[in-house]
């Protein structure tokens, strides 16, 4: 990936959730640090599947945010407690096969 400059503004455009009953919606972030921090730490999973961001009429998708977010050259500090980031970063698990 090029280099990404956080400090842009950013629009973030969250996915509807099938579950919710009251989608959230657009919104927009003085820095593009900012909504990737918003989209993966405070994002519902339901909401971040289907988001995109969009920075200089650029699109980043869901996958595209959280390597940006994994970045080494993101700005801003990420929790260290292993909460809802940890979770929502981690690859997902595969299920072990139930025994006969």
């Amino acid at each position: 990936m090029a280099r990404f400059d956080y400090k842009k503004s950013a629009e973030l455009f969250p996915s509807r959730s099938r579950k919710a009953n009251r989608p959230m919606g657009y919104r927009r972030f003085d820095s593009a640090a900012e909504a990737v921090r918003f989209a993966i730490e405070e994002l519902p999973r339901e909401f971040l599947l289907g988001a995109y961001m969009e920075v200089d009429e650029k699109r980043f998708n869901h996958a595209d945010i959280r390597r940006l977010y994994e970045n080494a050259d993101y700005p801003l500090p990420r929790p260290t407690n292993g909460g809802k980031a940890a979770a929502k970063t981690a690859a997902p698990q595969a299920k072990a096969p139930v025994p006969a």
